[in-house]
């Protein structure tokens, strides 16, 4: 598991293409400001600049999503709201003190069974 930050591979991607911090704001049409603070992890893009930077390093869009780290909150509250065994899962998985890596080898076991199916 790479565990570079969603920043730091958009500056990785963006010197392999030999762009400057400047020359990639204003290709996708943001400060360059704020573009470091994308890349220092203070701030995140919205979709329509995020398919920007994607084109721009042309790379698929899924390849920077993976190392989006942000919790997802919202919508962590919304399945516990919705639907209450959620709610009850991940009480289990805090109180069990089950490790990030355990659940993502689950979910990776369970999609594979699910695919073989």
């Amino acid at each position: 598991m790479n565990m570079q930050t969603f920043g730091q591979r958009i500056r990785e991607l963006r010197e392999k293409k030999d762009l400057s911090l400047r020359e990639l704001a204003k290709k996708i049409g943001v400060s360059a400001a704020f573009l470091s603070d994308v890349e220092l992890g203070r701030r995140y893009p919205s979709e329509k600049v995020l398919i920007g930077v994607a084109q721009h390093l042309e790379t698929p869009i899924e390849d920077l999503r993976e190392y989006d780290t942000r919790p997802p909150l919202e919508d962590l509250k919304r399945l516990a709201a919705t639907e209450p065994l959620y709610g009850v899962a991940f009480r289990r998985v805090i109180d069990r003190k089950i490790s990030a890596q355990d659940l993502i080898d689950f979910a990776e076991q369970s999609s594979k069974r699910k695919k073989k199916s």
